[in-house]
């Protein structure tokens, strides 16, 4: 049986990797969770995993070949991707682990380019009765605006515009630049909205925390609120075509208007989902059941409201 996971690019995902151990072995008692990394003695998520492989970059000829004989020779059934750049080649490429009996982790290929893309993520909102933030003409401008490469991850290339004398040359010769209304952080709170989709596409849980505080780009201080998001976007992504497994998606509210402004989605498992795993929002026990067990998920509301995360610094020494 092939009852043990990876989790591919690690990194620093030491509480994700420990959360798969704890779920994992409830299942199945002698059940491994390993992880991959290009260089597994400086990630600390390899020394807490029952082990790691070294492989070359996702960009790489022999990156799929690499990943498919370490799941081959230690007996992985589900793989879980956890950085953007490997979700376009392991979707593309998800076959060829389903012919192995090895499942992995990922959106259909075209949902996971329309995430990549914020062009075809704003359009996608649109669609679904989510507003997104106006566009601005940097030809014609008004301020302030927001400037943010429309492939961009981990908060890098961002730009808060408040005058034109702050609107570069460099900035509007920027081919990858969209230049967008600017959403007011004193008026709006900043949501990142854990959601679970099924095998059958149809969306498991959905689990909204606040961004209270933010560190590179990744959540530090947070608060789970079931209202009024949970609802509102239950009735607008209920379904997703070609939509499986964890996705996060952020949004920003205004409490007294209850306008809710799209923002952008990432199709796998966000920095802070260990803050959605202690309020009871168990994606990896879904997995579990539904890719190892064939077993169908019921919809789950009943995790903990105004659950508070403050993170902090942790070290591990070799």
């Amino acid at each position: 049986m092939k009852n043990n996971i990876l989790i591919t690019s690690a990194g620093q995902r030491v509480a994700l990797v420990k959360e798969f151990q704890e779920t994992l072995t409830r299942f199945f008692s002698d059940g491994k969770v390993y992880t991959t990394d290009m260089n597994p003695k400086l990630a600390p998520a390899a020394y807490v995993s029952d082990g790691c492989f070294e492989v070359p970059r996702c960009t790489s000829e022999d990156y799929i070949e690499s990943l498919l004989t370490i799941c081959l020779g230690n007996g992985i059934g589900l793989i879980v991707p956890t950085i953007d750049t490997e979700l376009s080649i392991l979707s593309a490429n998800k076959e060829i682990f389903a012919k192995q009996g090895i499942s992995v982790s990922v959106s259909d290929y075209e949902f996971v380019m329309m995430c990549r893309d914020k062009r075809n993520t704003g359009d996608f909102f649109e669609k679904h009765s989510i507003r997104v933030p106006r566009p601005i003409d940097k030809n014609h401008p008004t301020f302030p605006l927001f400037a943010k490469p429309y492939d961009g991850s981990l908060s890098t290339n961002l730009h808060y515009i408040k005058k034109s004398e702050e609107l570069t040359e460099e900035l509007m010769n920027d081919p990858k630049l969209l230049f967008m209304e600017y959403i007011d952080k004193e008026v709006y709170k900043e949501y990142t909205v854990d959601m679970y989709y099924g095998r059958d596409h149809r969306v498991k849980c959905i689990v909204p925390r606040e961004r209270i505080k933010i560190r590179a780009g990744e959540i530090n201080k947070g608060l789970t609120e079931k209202e009024p998001l949970m609802e509102y976007l239950y009735e607008r992504l209920e379904t997703i075509e070609g939509c499986v497994g964890c996705i996060c998606i952020q949004v920003f509210l205004n409490r007294q208007s209850g306008d809710v402004v799209g923002i952008e989605i990432n199709p796998r498992f966000g920095g802070g989902y260990p803050q959605t795993y202690a309020a009871g929002g168990n994606y990896p026990e879904y997995l579990i059941r539904e890719f190892f067990r064939d077993e169908e998920i019921e919809y789950f509301d009943g995790w903990k409201d105004h659950l508070l995360m403050l993170r902090y610094d942790d070290a591990i020494y070799v």
